[in-house]
């Protein structure tokens, strides 16, 4: 049997075999590498029961082509915290997989707000809302910022797609200019008063993202909450950080909480099975973190 029959034959068993015994170490040890060495493109169901086109030479493609996810503990909070007619508004929707997630989630009278600056990934949204039916969700291209005008991203690295940032690395792949706004300058108030979840994964552009967003807040429902990717090297930068961004919601009465995200792709069969809950965050991040901020006050998110 040749490497690439094997390595169908064994993501098969990853994907859809009942348990966890030996999974990670399948993955760990040979699926991963192969997948990036030798990419697969497919069209593969995810979790939510929507169907993309992946390139397994992209990591968070090749994710979902082995697990049909991305970042388990995120998808699990949103699924708990997504009801019928609710909003979720996506910042930095990349090529839609929470955007189709949630759009099951808040049914045909809520709604999801994609927002996407890439011109190749914003098709791809758009072709994934098409393909799927998804009548609930809009896309938006823009960065999202605290100004108008124009902004230069850049993406270092073609092996990690999700990794788009207007930081300028030392060697750009790609590199494209797009318009900005303010979020409170693309969402109307009526949508504000029925969002759940606002998720915010902009690569280094959160602390702008949330100063935007700042007039908005007043409008927002008492029990609404903010998912906040955060990434210091990349504030650093800009002369923002971690601590800044936490301060901001704080003195608008958010309690920050950490949402656990391992990368090793050797965890995710049984993160999948056993999604952990966001616990209260108690020190200031130093790496790339996942933040919930929430109003209630307690020492996890249930």
């Amino acid at each position: 049997m040749s490497a690439s029959a094997l390595a169908r034959v064994l993501r098969a068993h990853v994907r859809y075999a009942p348990g966890t015994l030996g999974k990670a170490r399948l993955v760990g040890r040979f699926l991963d590498e192969h997948l990036r060495t030798h990419p697969v493109h497919a069209t593969v169901g995810l979790r939510s029961g929507d169907k993309i086109g992946v390139a397994t030479s992209d990591v968070i493609q090749r994710y979902q082509y082995l697990f049909g996810e991305w970042e388990p503990n995120l998808s699990a909070f949103l699924r708990d915290r997504l009801r019928p007619g609710d909003t979720l508004i996506d910042i930095g929707a990349h090529r839609g997989a929470f955007s189709l997630l949630a759009s099951h989630a808040v049914g045909p009278h809520g709604r999801v707000i994609a927002v996407e600056p890439s011109l190749r990934f914003h098709d791809d949204l758009t072709a994934a809302i098409t393909a799927n039916r998804r009548t609930n969700i809009q896309s938006i291209r823009s960065v999202v910022s605290d100004t108008h005008g124009r902004q230069t991203l850049y993406l270092e690295d073609p092996t990690n797609l999700g990794h788009t940032t207007a930081v300028r690395p030392r060697h750009a792949h790609v590199t494209f200019d797009v318009q900005t706004a303010p979020l409170a300058g693309l969402i109307s108030s009526a949508q504000f008063a029925t969002t759940r979840v606002i998720k915010i994964d902009v690569e280094g552009a959160e602390a702008a993202a949330l100063r935007g967003l700042l007039p908005a807040l007043a409008h927002l429902p008492d029990d609404a909450e903010l998912v906040v990717e955060v990434t210091p090297r990349l504030l650093a930068k800009q002369g923002e950080s971690a601590t800044g961004i936490i301060d901001i919601l704080s003195e608008n009465g958010f309690h920050a909480y950490k949402l656990a995200n391992d990368y090793d792709p050797a965890t995710y069969p049984r993160t999948i099975r056993h999604p952990q809950s966001p616990v209260r965050c108690t020190t200031v991040p130093e790496e790339m973190t996942g933040l919930v901020f929430s109003r209630t006050d307690a020492d996890h998110l249930a």
